[in-house]
């Protein structure tokens, strides 16, 4: 199906259901490990496979990182809930049906502050509901030719499903969500959020009407998106499908649709089915879950500080901008490390800026993440103290770090051994800025002359002659007192 350009009379109002893999070692219903990358069917048992007489038993550890998102959200955690069966058939799904929770789940009404991430002004979305249920399995159709075949590893692996109020109003808006919510799992550690590794899962509920209208349009669903851009540009697309649809006098049919990152472009996969479909009762095997009052105190006062209010602390705390306090909680191990050079530096405005430039640009050249970073945050704060006293410059800083995040050592030892100390010898340093003045005649000339931004140029050639170690605010002064002389 192709996107055409849609009418400015039409609204596109889309609600998300994301799933997240919680972080447990095993399943939620059997004591198989949960592990990423093992051998096909290896992590399986007779009751994530569903043979006779196999009984599930809920995993405690499962529920409490329900609990945590859902209160991590604002949500209201019920006391007690219920698990029911959803009646389906796939080749993925042993038992025929899917234990989940329908209208009995473990929590309601929450809310997301995306913030002024999407642009424009700040906005909340509405969260209807979180629920506990179980992974499916996986059909993989790329291994062997004209064969599907079936991994149920992930079968049985725990999932709460995020359901969030239809508020989205644009595909930026969408993003925005997503990646809030990605932020609050990880700092909760409730889940690593990779959706590479299917952790991690969107589907958007999509649907539009007339601009000003109250009623909801027929919805469509889409599923098979991969990354935070492709919900961004996969929801641009089929929103501008319904209202080229509609323009033509065309019904939108309720359906699920497939998002082909490739092509650009989304396809029908099924009709679109309703709970009555589903054919939900309570599943015999499991009883309510039943929580006490005092283990959902516990875990609302063990909750981190989330990263909305991290953000505002930063700001006062440190005099960082929104901008700055957003790229420095991306990560709850990024917030952390930033905060701990801060803290040993006593400054976190330098601490900031170089987390944001050099340490996120090795990171990403590297291809490795916080966790992985060689650089403890006393060291950097170590070399930012060296930059601030003079001992060395800002570029033979950059050099000096670059060793270090090969393990070479304390900054000011490798400042020493490969002769990176700044030159504050006014013997030394008139003799580099007589050498530059003599070998740039034109530049000295049309600087006495009053072309000021000349400075730069010719500071900057002393700095490249002495090998980045003159002192430039000595060298500013040195060319000062030869134009005045």
């Amino acid at each position: 199906m192709s996107a055409t350009r849609p009418a400015p009379d039409y609204e596109l109002v889309v609600g998300l259901e994301v799933h997240v893999q919680l972080r447990t070692r095993t399943k939620i219903f059997c004591p198989c490990p949960t592990d990423f990358g093992a051998p096909p069917n290896a992590n399986t048992c007779p009751v994530c496979l569903a043979l006779p007489g196999a009984l599930p038993v809920l995993n405690a550890h499962a529920v409490q990182l329900a609990v945590r998102t859902a209160l991590a959200l604002e949500c209201t955690v019920h006391r007690t809930s219920v698990f029911a069966r959803k009646n389906y058939f796939y080749p993925d799904l042993p038992k025929g049906y899917q234990i989940s929770q329908f209208d009995q789940p473990i929590a309601t009404a929450g809310r997301l502050d995306i913030g002024e991430a999407a642009g424009g002004a700040p906005r909340v979305i509405g969260i209807t509901r979180a629920h506990m249920e179980e992974d499916a399995g996986k059909s993989v159709h790329d291994r062997f030719p004209s064969v599907t075949a079936i991994d149920l590893n992930r079968a049985g692996t725990p999932l709460v499903e995020i359901v969030s109020e239809p508020d989205i109003r644009t595909p930026a808006e969408a993003r925005a969500y997503c990646g809030r919510l990605k932020e609050i799992l990880e700092y909760t550690g409730v889940s690593d959020a990779n959706m590479e590794e299917g952790s991690l899962r969107v589907d958007a509920n999509v649907s539009v009407r007339l601009r000003g209208a109250t009623a909801l349009g027929t919805k469509t669903e889409i599923k098979n998106m991969n990354s935070f851009s492709g919900v961004e540009r996969a929801i641009a697309v089929e929103f501008e499908r319904q209202c080229a649809r509609l323009e033509a006098g065309e019904a939108i049919v309720q359906q699920t649709l497939l998002w082909d990152a490739t092509r650009q472009e989304v396809r029908p996969a099924r009709s679109k089915e309703g709970s009555h479909d589903y054919r939900y009762f309570p599943d015999p095997d499991l009883p309510p879950l039943i929580l006490d009052a005092a283990f959902i105190a516990h875990e609302r006062a063990s909750l981190p500080e989330l990263p909305a209010a991290r953000r505002t602390r930063m700001q006062a705390q440190y005099a960082v901008s929104p901008y700055e306090a957003g790229v420095l909680t991306a990560s709850r191990a990024l917030a952390d490390y930033f905060e701990a050079v801060a803290a040993a530096l006593g400054d976190g405005k330098p601490a900031a800026n170089w987390i944001m430039g050099e340490v996120l640009a090795h990171l990403n050249n590297a291809g490795t993440t916080m966790a992985e970073f060689a650089v403890p945050p006393a060291d950097l704060a170590s070399l930012l103290a060296l930059v601030r006293d003079g001992t060395v410059s800002n570029s033979a800083a950059k050099r000096i770090f670059a060793r270090m995040t090969q393990g070479e050592g304390a900054p000011a030892a490798i400042a020493e051994r490969e002769g990176l100390t700044q030159v504050r010898d006014d013997g030394a340093l008139v003799a580099w800025v007589d050498e530059v003045w003599a070998a740039h005649p034109d530049e000295a000339t049309r600087l006495a002359a009053g072309e000021k931004k000349l400075l730069g140029v010719l500071v900057g050639a002393v700095m490249k002659r002495s090998g980045g170690r003159a002192d430039p605010r000595r060298v500013n002064q040195l060319l000062a007192a030869k134009l005045s002389g």
